[in-house]
C-alpha cells in the first residue's frame, strides 16, 4: 500500500486532534481519489479547499482498527510520526478522529512507489542502487538515533517525490524501542531469521531488510523468495543466497555483511552503528553531509506535471467507503487522546 507519511507538526504548533487545530478542517479537504488501499485503512489524495494545497490522507476504519487488534500499532505509529523529522520520511500535518474514521493528513508525495519503478527496470545499475541506498542509511540512523526500528523496509514502501528523492513511508510496524521486542510483524521476504525465530529483536532487523533491498534493487528480485511464506522463512533460517554473476562484487561484499545470521555480527548492529555501513567500501566517495541535505542527484526523476499529479500511483475502485458505519463508544474510547 503506498502511503504518504511524516510527522503531526505545523511551524504555528502541534496539531493533536479536533477540527480546525493546524489549520485544517476535515470539511476542508476535498476528496480526489484513491492512491492506496490496506486492510482496514484507505490512502486518498485531497485537496485544502482554502489553500489549494495537496495532501495524502491516510483513513482508518475505527472498527477494524480494533477487530484486527491494530489500535497500539496505530497510535504508535501516530505518536513516531510526531516526533521524527527528517528529509527522507515523509511528513505527518494533522490527525482527526470521528464517530467512523481515525484520519491522518500527509504531505503528497507524488513520484510514485520505488517499487514500480524497479519492476519497470527489471533491475537497478549499480550507481542507481547505491543512490537510494545512501538516503536509506541516512534515515534508518536517524530513526535509531530516536530509538525508533522501522520494521517494513521493502520498495513499496519508498516513495520518490518529485525531484526523484525517496521518502519512507508507512510506519505502520514501526515501534519506539526500549530493549527488545517479539511481534512478528513484516513482510515475509525481508524478515531477519531473529523474527521468525521470536529470539526477541531490535533495530538490527532494518540493518537486515536493507541487505535484502540492496540485493533486490541491484538483482530485480529478492535474495530468499518462495511460493508461500514457510518456504521463505525455511530459505532465509538456511542463509542459502544465490548470487547473480553480474552483481558487483563490492555490493555484494556489503550485501553479505547485512545479510549475517548472528545479529551480533551484522553490520549496522555492531559497535559503530551505522558509521560501520556508512564507511563500506559500496559507498567510498559518498559525502553523508551532502546526502542528508539532498545535494546527490537523483537517477530517476518522476513524471509530474503538477503538484497533485496522481498518475506514478496505480488506480483503485472507489466504493463507497464514507458511508462506514461508526463506531461504537467502547471502540472510540480506544481512541480518545487521538
Amino acid at each position: 500500500m503506498s502511503e504518504c507519511e511524516g510527522r503531526c507538526e505545523e511551524e504555528g504548533g502541534r496539531p493533536e486532534k479536533g477540527d480546525g487545530e493546524g489549520g485544517y478542517r476535515l470539511d476542508d479537504l476535498e476528496i480526489l481519489q484513491t492512491i492506496g488501499t490496506g486492510s482496514f485503512s484507505r490512502v486518498v489524495l485531497c485537496r485544502e479547499g482554502r489553500s489549494g494545497a495537496y495532501g495524502a490522507l491516510k483513513v482508518l476504519s475505527v472498527r477494524e482498527v480494533v477487530r484486527l487488534k491494530q489500535v497500539e500499532h496505530v497510535k504508535s505509529e501516530r505518536d513516531i510520526l510526531r516526533q521524527v523529522n527528517h528529509p527522507f520520511i515523509v511528513q505527518l500535518r494533522w490527525c482527526h478522529k470521528d464517530s467512523s474514521f481515525l484520519y491522518m493528513l500527509f504531505e503528497y508525495v507524488c513520484g510514485g512507489e520505488l517499487f514500480s519503478y524497479l519492476r519497470n527496470a527489471g533491475r537497478f545499475s549499480a550507481s542507481t542502487g547505491n543512490f537510494y541506498a545512501t538516503e536509506i542509511v541516512s534515515a534508518l540512523e536517524y530513526l535509531h538515533s530516536q530509538s525508533v526500528v522501522y520494521r517494513d523496509l521493502k520498495p513499496e514502501n519508498l516513495l520518490l517525490d518529485q525531484d526523484g528523492h525517496l521518502k519512507i513511508t508507512d510506519f505502520s510496524f514501526a515501534k519506539k524501542l526500549t530493549d527488545r521486542t517479539w511481534t512478528l510483524c513484516g513482510t515475509p521476504e525481508y524478515l531477519a531469521p531473529e523474527i521468525i525465530q521470536s529470539k526477541g529483536h531490535n533495530k538490527a532487523v532494518d540493518w537486515w531488510a536493507l541487505g535484502v533491498l540492496i540485493y533486490e534493487m541491484l538483482s530485480g528480485y529478492p535474495p530468499f523468495f518462495d511460493d508461500n511464506p514457510f518456504g521463505i522463512y525455511e530459505k532465509i533460517l538456511a542463509a542459502k543466497v544465490e548470487w547473480p554473476r553480474h552483481l558487483d562484487p563490492v555490493a555484494k561484499d556489503l550485501v553479505k555483511k547485512l545479510l549475517v545470521q548472528d545479529r551480533t555480527k551484522r553490520l549496522g548492529n555492531m559497535k559503530n552503528g551505522a558509521e560501520d555501513v556508512k564507511r563500506h567500501r559500496w559507498f567510498k566517495g559518498v559525502d553523508w553531509h551532502d546526502v542528508i541535505l539532498r545535494r546527490l542527484k537523483p537517477p530517476i526523476v518522476p513524471r509530474v506535471t503538477y503538484a497533485g499529479d496522481a498518475t506514478n500511483f496505480d488506480e483503485y475502485e472507489e466504493s463507497d467507503w464514507q458511508s462506514a458505519p461508526p463506531a461504537s463508544e467502547t471502540e472510540l474510547q480506544l481512541f480518545q487522546d487521538f
